[in-house]
């Protein structure tokens, strides 16, 4: 069975609201780095990380992630 890296639409989001990836890092207070291994999948959040960036984008968790 092949595992498939975790589906989001958080940089899909973050470019229609404008935002560079450090400026979203900022708004969360985490690393650009941790920005974009999140949006490729290598890295997944935790609940609490997921709810700041959705928060920080102005959308919902279903809206981020599949």
């Amino acid at each position: 069975m092949l595992k498939s890296k975790p589906k989001n639409r958080i940089r899909e989001v973050r470019r229609k609201k404008g935002l560079r990836q450090s400026d979203l890092a900022k708004k969360v207070g985490i690393f650009q780095s941790e920005i974009s291994e999140i949006e490729t999948g290598e890295r997944k959040p935790s609940v609490y990380l997921a709810k700041r960036i959705a928060k920080a984008l102005g959308v919902s968790l279903d809206e981020l992630f599949f």
